[in-house]
């Protein structure tokens, strides 16, 4: 366990986040009480969601609100979804998005709401932050964040408005950790790591999105420059040890719509991590020279 920033939250170091299980239909409401049970049996409480991830608001209320009390959980409002209709980034869509939230996942109050990746725009405008707070003032949640990269994330941090920072972070995308972290984490704000296994692109084929295409790219040139010698043989594993070797991290957020998959995670957080700081020091260094 660690803790969130400055919230005072105690979470674990490895999180879920469920936007695939979103993809889930309700018919595999089973699936999603296995996937999500195996995570709090296996130690995992913090979740991370968003309205937009299909079904997984609804999966969540349907399966686990009697266990409320166990998990720290996570969401975030901004986009227009389902048969919504309103203007993405206006205070009014946040605020009805946030009351959806919880009356799909069965609970009074989630512990985090994070905008959903919107521009450095969006942000200046004042009015997405004043609709945080005063969901926060009501109750609604105990904490506010920011989930996105480059530029809008560094806004984020330096406008001292957010207790949490969500960003990508790994193996094949190392930067944020020359300056975006280490702000982060001056400011007390608690970090959450997306993409902390990079798309699993270590030991895979590319996939069709352009991010992944790009991760894999440079997997592929990383690997080209030798053997690491002590490594896991398992490309998941490490990947996530990359990212959990960082003191800037406070979580990562792992997504998968498989049981054993999330068992497999949390398996290799137990038995296999951390990594030797050699293979960090030389993921590093490939990285920097490349």
């Amino acid at each position: 366990m660690t803790q969130l920033g400055h919230t005072g939250l105690k979470i674990s170091r490895l999180g879920a986040g469920l936007a695939e299980m979103g993809h889930l239909s309700l018919a595999d409401e089973e699936v999603a009480s296995r996937l999500l049970n195996a995570a709090l049996e296996g130690g995992i409480n913090f979740l991370d969601t968003a309205a937009c991830y299909g079904n997984s608001e609804v999966l969540i209320g349907r399966t686990i609100a009697h266990r409320r009390d166990e998990y720290v959980l996570a969401t975030k409002a901004g986009h227009v979804t389902g048969d919504y209709e309103g203007e993405a980034w206006a205070a009014e869509t946040i605020l009805d998005s946030i009351d959806r939230s919880l009356e799909r996942m069965k609970t009074d109050h989630v512990d985090l709401v994070q905008l959903h990746s919107c521009e450095v725009s969006v942000l200046e405008q004042g009015e997405v932050i004043e609709a945080l707070q005063k969901a926060r003032q009501a109750g609604k949640t105990r904490f506010i964040g920011y989930s996105g990269d480059n530029e809008a994330a560094r806004w984020a941090i330096k406008s001292g408005q957010f207790d949490t920072l969500q960003i990508s972070f790994n193996v094949v995308d190392q930067d944020p950790l020359k300056e975006l972290l280490p702000m982060a984490k001056e400011k007390g704000m608690g970090v959450i790591i997306k993409r902390p296994i990079a798309n699993a692109v270590w030991d895979s084929r590319p996939g069709a999105s352009s991010s992944r295409q790009t991760y894999w790219q440079r997997a592929q040139r990383m690997q080209e420059m030798g053997a690491l010698e002590a490594a896991p043989e398992d490309g998941i594993a490490l990947a996530l040890g990359f990212t959990l070797a960082h003191d800037e991290v406070d979580t990562a957020i792992v997504g998968t719509s498989d049981p054993e998959h999330m068992e497999n995670n949390i398996r290799i957080a137990e038995e296999v991590l951390p990594l030797p700081q050699g293979v960090v020091k030389e993921l590093h260094r490939r990285f920097e020279r490349l």
